[in-house]
């Protein structure tokens, strides 16, 4: 089916934004994402929203990329969706029996028949045919930009491990580190809450204009829902140029500017957070060599602090030429899951990941993005994220950090609960 383009002008984009968000509530499958205007990560436009699905390639639990690739292979269009962290037992031999109160499915992607961009002013509608735009523009214009409360009642999230047990645990991988088993691991705790009863759209909103990430993402597929504030972007490719951007290093944000500025020299000048920074890097080289032209594999910039609105975050670009003819789901399959949420070497990290932590992971340390008619895609790193089955009233929360031999435990602790806190 072919794709119109309409041209359309609003006063207020940021009301325009909101409206199209809670617009969305009329269609059971949605994507948007809102790059909050961040420039200085190469977003190729502010904000997206995809809803009303026309085909959907969804998980069968095996073969997943190759059913993706074939339909991308027939079907030319737009395609939004996810990969979940878990898509790496298809990718490797790995396997999760974690706990799993969410379901989401490995792999999901829809091609949309209603598709609003905004770009700057420009905004723009493709529809695919014979649905026409119009129609709903002025729907739009009459959707309110602003709803009640998001939650009926005050939500209190509970721990999935204790911070005994969180302790013990890192203890025991730092041992695995010790003995050479790993160099450095990402481990991860749940905090949920199994009586939660939120407006999922609303409640996106309040989180995104309180953290203004540069990745953020509205996911709803029926009564499954992801709220995502991610500042990290995991791979995008234009032409034949591939982007990965690891975050590793963390510190937090103060009022009193000196102190802020303090905040994020120590960090930018921290020897463990640049060297865990500089092993995932390492790990993104080589992951992306795997399918890159001889000798393209470069960093273009190793350990910057970028500041957002709840922390400073260290974050490096690492680009590469693609070897010719390389398909979509060969560079995602050679990169995935991202390094910054698994460890180094990967492999030995991921089955240490599911043998200590405690809940499932999903799509979180997973991505959500979108592939366009050309085959370029842009996909974030799942984290600072909430997800949420409304039919069991079940919100979650994941948070975690990198552990290396010099890290302290408690340390590690604290910043979990930092990153929880936005």
């Amino acid at each position: 089916m072919k794709r119109s383009f309409t041209l359309f002008s609003h006063p207020d984009i940021e009301q325009l934004k909101l409206q199209l968000l809670h617009w969305s509530k009329l269609y059971s499958t949605t994507v948007v994402l809102d790059s909050n205007d961040y420039a200085s990560l190469e977003t190729d436009y502010d904000f997206i929203l995809a809803t009303d699905a026309y085909t959907v390639v969804q998980s069968q639990n095996q073969d997943d990329l190759d059913s993706l690739q074939t339909h991308l292979h027939s079907n030319p269009d737009w395609l939004f969706g996810f990969l979940s962290y878990d898509l790496k037992n298809q990718l490797e031999n790995l396997q999760s029996q974690n706990l799993d109160h969410l379901d989401f499915p490995e792999l999901f992607f829809f091609q949309p028949k209603r598709l609003w961009v905004i770009k700057e002013n420009r905004v723009e509608a493709h529809y695919l045919s014979p649905y026409q735009p119009n129609d709903d523009w002025e729907q739009i214009m009459s959707t309110p930009d602003r709803y009640a409360n998001s939650t009926e009642k005050e939500v209190f999230m509970q721990h999935r491990i204790s911070k005994a047990d969180y302790l013990t645990k890192t203890y025991a991988l730092q041992q695995h580190i010790a003995r050479g088993d790993i160099y450095e691991v990402n481990f991860c705790m749940e905090l949920y809450a199994d009586d939660a009863n939120i407006e999922p759209h609303t409640l996106f909103q309040e989180l995104n204009e309180k953290a203004k990430p540069p990745f953020a993402a509205f996911v709803q597929i029926d009564n499954k829902y992801l709220l995502s504030s991610s500042p990290e972007r995991f791979l995008k490719r234009v032409g034949d140029r591939l982007i990965s951007q690891p975050i590793k290093g963390t510190a937090k944000r103060h009022i009193d500017i000196v102190q802020d500025a303090l905040e994020a020299s120590q960090l930018q000048k921290s020897e463990k957070e640049r060297a865990e920074n500089t092993m995932i890097v390492d790990l993104v080289r080589n992951d992306m060599s795997r399918i890159a032209t001889k000798g393209s594999v470069q960093v273009e910039e190793l350990c910057k602090v970028y500041p957002f609105a709840h922390v400073h975050q260290m974050i490096s670009t690492v680009v590469a030429e693609l070897q010719t003819e390389t398909r979509v789901t060969d560079a995602i399959a050679a990169c995935f899951p991202m390094g910054s949420m698994t460890g180094a070497p990967k492999l030995r990290a991921m089955q240490l990941i599911e043998k200590y932590e405690e809940t499932k992971r999903g799509l979180y340390s997973g991505a959500v993005g979108y592939i366009d008619p050309n085959r370029d895609f842009d996909f974030n790193v799942v984290i600072r994220s909430l997800l949420y089955r409304k039919d069991a009233e079940y919100l979650s929360l994941q948070v975690g950090s990198a552990l290396t031999a010099n890290s302290n435990p408690e340390k590690e602790y604290e910043e979990c609960l930092l990153k929880a806190k936005g």
